[in-house]
């Protein structure tokens, strides 16, 4: 103790003793903020490819998985199914060719698959409109969607869109566009990877 009566050594403890705790609780607020600008493990999953078995997917039948929050319609047709797609007369469709689909390069033809695979159509389940999600309707002549020109495919209940076995959409409705394809590959005859592209792979 000085002869003023301060105690040098005591205040200078005490500053070193607060400037550690301020500096520990700056390090442990710092530390959960900087770790907040990294994507979560969700997030990052989020945007991973997704791999599906189409083993057991039955003829004419439909699997709803769901990537990048999407959900993905895969659909099993029939040699039936993909005669019909081909029938469709000039002006039904917006887009027979695809030529403005968002859909990969290599996905090609009326079928909308890769060559090799026509039996099964990969699609995101979402209506190009407003993005309502279309329904499955495979049953050729449903009474409620024409009867005799209805040869099956996708309806979307929110304002009526109406698309073919390939996704393409019919003219005269609100959907601007045929139905995405997202890019995707076969790792075998049994397991289908979304989210890789099949030139890539």
């Amino acid at each position: 103790m000085t002869s003023d009566g301060v105690n040098h050594s005591r205040r200078k403890f005490l500053l070193g003793a607060t400037s550690v705790v301020g500096g520990a609780g700056v390090v442990g607020a710092a530390i959960p903020f900087v770790s907040s600008w990294q994507p979560s493990a969700k997030a990052k999953a989020a945007g991973a490819p997704v791999k599906v078995n189409i083993s057991k997917l039955e003829v004419g039948g439909r699997l709803v998985v769901e990537w990048r929050g999407k959900p993905v319609y895969i659909v099993r047709r029939d040699a039936a199914a993909l005669a019909t797609i081909d029938t469709f007369s000039e002006g039904i469709l917006k887009d027979p060719a695809s030529e403005s689909a968002a859909q990969p390069d290599y996905v090609a033809g009326s079928a909308r698959t890769l060559t090799g695979k026509e039996e099964f159509l990969v699609l995101v389940g979402l209506c190009t409109h407003l993005g309502c999600a279309p329904m499955y309707r495979p049953d050729v002549g449903a009474v409620d969607l024409g009867g005799d020109a209805w040869l099956g495919g996708f309806f979307c209940p929110c304002h009526g869109s109406k698309f073919d076995l390939s996704g393409r959409v019919y003219a005269g409705v609100p959907a601007p566009t045929n139905l995405e394809i997202p890019p995707h590959v076969y790792e075998s005859d049994d397991v289908l990877i979304i989210g890789i592209d099949s030139e890539v792979a």
